[in-house]
């Protein structure tokens, strides 16, 4: 079980269902990624947006954080 966590997150929704989701630094750098995101995409039937969530976090190999499951939205 991995550690459960405060975190800023930028998640991809196509069709209505959460396909994707990362962890960000804060919510600026959300934002940003998510424009840029928007830009660089075609954005039929997909939807980006950012959030503090709770989430149960795992760490990966290399040390990083990775978002596992998402737990409540904030």
């Amino acid at each position: 079980m991995g550690i459960t966590s405060l975190v800023f997150a930028l998640c991809l929704f196509i069709n209505g269902e959460l396909v994707e989701h990362r962890i960000q630094d804060n919510l600026s750098t959300c934002l940003k990624m998510k424009r840029e995101a928007t830009r660089n995409m075609d954005m039929k039937n997909k939807q980006f947006m950012c959030g503090e969530v709770e989430a149960e976090l795992e760490t990966n190999i290399d040390g990083s954080k990775t978002i596992k499951k998402i737990v409540t939205n904030k």
